[in-house]
């Protein structure tokens, strides 16, 4: 179980390869350090690694700056959970919150800038995650968000 800084009742007991989390300012460094726990232990190439990351980093940041500008429904407190499953050389990171719904696979990319000079920040991180996974999955089923981010081992 990973527990480097952080306190080991953020995972699941039943599951290692599940991360629950507070959507604040805490929960993208959190996930990305248990991604890179995960990393190191079953020794990722650099690739795998580094296009899993970004794209765990930019699809939480979306979720915790946006997802929660309303109160969940029915109550609830906002919440996330973070998860990690492999399917032969696929690797699948699936994100489920129950904030505001959004489907990224729908997002209409902005035109790439014609110079550096050009470049607007931000809003490039659907654009980033799509160029990285090898698949991108949205549905959005009893009041929960759920991503699925898929790239593939590469030896």
């Amino acid at each position: 179980m990973f527990q480097r800084d952080m306190d080991p009742a953020a995972y699941s007991a039943s599951d290692n390869t599940t991360l629950q989390l507070v959507p604040d300012d805490t929960a993208v460094a959190t996930a990305l350090q248990w991604l890179e726990e995960m990393a190191e232990r079953e020794q990722w190439p650099f690739k795998l690694r580094f296009a899993l990351e970004l794209s765990l980093d930019e699809a939480l940041t979306n979720i915790v700056c946006y997802a929660f500008t309303e109160a969940p429904a029915h109550g609830e407190a906002p919440a996330v959970a973070v998860s990690f499953r492999r399917d032969g050389a696929e690797l699948a990171i699936d994100i489920v919150d129950n904030g505001r719904p959004y489907d990224p696979t729908l997002t209409v990319l902005p035109p790439v800038a014609a110079s550096l000079d050009d470049a607007q920040i931000g809003g490039q991180g659907v654009r980033l995650m799509r160029h990285y996974m090898k698949r991108i999955a949205y549905r959005y089923d009893q009041g929960r968000n759920h991503l699925t981010l898929v790239a593939t081992y590469e030896v």
